[in-house]
This record gives structure tokens, C-alpha cells and sequence, in this order.
């Protein structure tokens, strides 16, 4: 299967549906896996159904023998493209910094190069026995970052 025909197959149909293309997966068997996300909202059934459709328009299985999953791109799954992270301004997300630190913070900006961050901190102020809870803003590279991706609270 060519990937690059598939994707020039799909993007028109998942912009038309107010969505976009996160990610392509071709496996060795053939195995097609087609993520996509929702500009606003999230991806319903009508929106992988749609794209499922016109690959089988483009593509006939008989003569590419291909297996073809469409699904979103899942809030528990990290961030894979730049249109993620500008949906998700405003949201928690939690943040895997290379060399272990782990964040949760308010996205607050996201370029192609890095993200900024604002989030609250525990830490010990000049003048005071305790610690005191102190909201810090942090601008990362992309090349700092392992993972960004939206931080699920169960209340």
C-alpha cells in the first residue's frame, strides 16, 4: 500500500468532516491503521465511517489485500502533531521532560519548537519555615519533551 496515495485519499474527506490526519500506520501485513482528531469536539462514528469509505473507494482490497482500522487518536494517547497541542491550549495535559521529571500543567502555548507551561509548585520561599504553593511558567523545546498528553482526572 502506498502510504503517501493514502493520505492524499484521505485528508480531503477528514478536513471536510471538521477533522484532521494525526497518524498513518502501514504495517509489513498490510495492516492500515488511520488516526484522526476533530478540529473541535471529538471524532464520532460518522467521521471514521466516512474515511473507511473512501479508502474502500480508492482501494480495491482484493488486488492491495489490506485490513483498514479508522479511530480517533484517543485523549490517552500522546501528542503526535502540532494541530494537538493547539487544541489543546487551555487543557491540562501531563508532560514526560526527558531524564524522568514529570509535569502537569496548564498548556498555555505550542509552537512547532516548544511548548510553555503553568503549573503550581510546592517550594520553599525566602522568609519561610514551610513550603508555599507558587505558580511557575516554563517554556520547554520539543527537543526536552518525551510525551505531552491530556491530563484524565476522575473526580
Amino acid at each position: 500500500m502506498d502510504k503517501l496515495r493514502l493520505i492524499e485519499t484521505v485528508e480531503p474527506v477528514i478536513a471536510s468532516r471538521g477533522c484532521f490526519l494525526v497518524e498513518v500506520t502501514i504495517s509489513a501485513d498490510n495492516d492500515i491503521v488511520v488516526a484522526i482528531e476533530s478540529e473541535e469536539g471529538s471524532v464520532d462514528m460518522d467521521d471514521c465511517v466516512a474515511v473507511n469509505d473512501a479508502v474502500l473507494d480508492a482501494f480495491d482490497r482484493d488486488v492491495e489485500d489490506y485490513a483498514l482500522t479508522v479511530t480517533s487518536a484517543g485523549l490517552d494517547q500522546p501528542f503526535q502533531v502540532e494541530r494537538q497541542y493547539r487544541k489543546a491550549l487551555g487543557s491540562k495535559v501531563e508532560v514526560l521532560v526527558k531524564g524522568g521529571r514529570k509535569l502537569v500543567a496548564e498548556l498555555t502555548a505550542a509552537a512547532e519548537d516548544s511548548i510553555s507551561l503553568r503549573y503550581e509548585a510546592m517550594e520553599l520561599v525566602e522568609g519561610r519555615k514551610k513550603k508555599v504553593k507558587v505558580t511557575r511558567e516554563e517554556t520547554l523545546a520539543m527537543s526536552e519533551v518525551n510525551s505531552v498528553k491530556y491530563f484524565l482526572e476522575f473526580k
